[in-house]
């Protein structure tokens, strides 16, 4: 199994505030990981910490086999020619007066199996609104854009956090139906979600943070399997909509 993503012992702060404590996570190639919580767990602050967009204060962080650490953001994103890193924050962060086309047109060309056609058959949504401006798109299709423009740099590693976040029952399983397609084109993906009944039900691993650290790692399904456990460990929501 090659690791595509290891942190190890990530401290991370905000000012004098101590978020992180010792988070330890791993990804493999063509594994779907859920990184699950209560709000203000850590979860965001994690993928910030492996972006490096909150550097961590100590802690290691490997991808694709090279120690990225100390690396700026924009390079760990380009990779190191074994392919790069998507990431799709929460709030999704487009360029709301450009249209959908010119979105996606942002990111330089990358060679891969990802390109405007490609996104256009994942999200149709998409090419029925290519000239609409970005902010006058619904959430869901908001969510579309922020994860196809992560796509287009033909990621070996893609970052989610909280793609549900907000959406109606119908959007949300498009958009996991698109994720579904992302893992079974080859793309690792790290998903943070607060429902967690979701995100199980595809995932292959599951860790759950609790006030910034782990406690909890293991096979999805067997999470899944214990309701109450999940309620107790991760604060799941009942149902499988956000």
């Amino acid at each position: 199994m090659t690791l595509l993503l290891e942190a190890e012992g990530i401290e991370a702060y905000y000012g004098k505030s101590h978020i992180l404590h010792g988070v330890s996570l791993s990804v493999a190639e063509g594994e779907v990981v859920t990184l699950l919580g209560r709000n203000g767990a850590g979860k965001t602050t994690t993928l910030r910490a492996i972006m490096r967009l909150t550097p961590p204060r100590e802690g290691r962080v490997r991808i694709f086999g090279q120690d990225v650490t100390g690396w700026p953001t924009h390079r760990i994103a380009r990779g190191s020619g074994n392919g790069g890193v998507g990431y799709v924050p929460e709030g999704r962060h487009m360029f709301r007066h450009l249209t959908v086309e010119e979105n996606l047109r942002v990111p330089p060309p990358t060679p891969g199996q990802w390109s405007l056609a490609t996104i256009f058959s994942l999200f149709p949504r998409l090419a029925e609104r290519r000239t609409s401006k970005a902010g006058r798109l619904s959430g869901g299709e908001q969510e579309m854009l922020a994860i196809a423009r992560a796509l287009l740099l033909n990621p070996r590693l893609l970052l989610l956090d909280e793609p549900s976040q907000g959406l109606a029952p119908v959007i949300v399983e498009e958009v996991m139906q698109a994720v579904r397609r992302m893992r079974s084109e080859g793309t690792a993906i790290l998903l943070v979600e607060q429902n967690a009944i979701l995100a199980l039900a595809f995932a292959d691993r599951a860790y759950v943070l609790s006030d910034g650290a782990i406690i909890h790692e293991g096979p999805a399904a067997e999470l899944a399997a214990d309701s109450e456990k999940v309620k107790s460990l991760a604060g799941a929501r009942a149902s499988r909509a956000a």
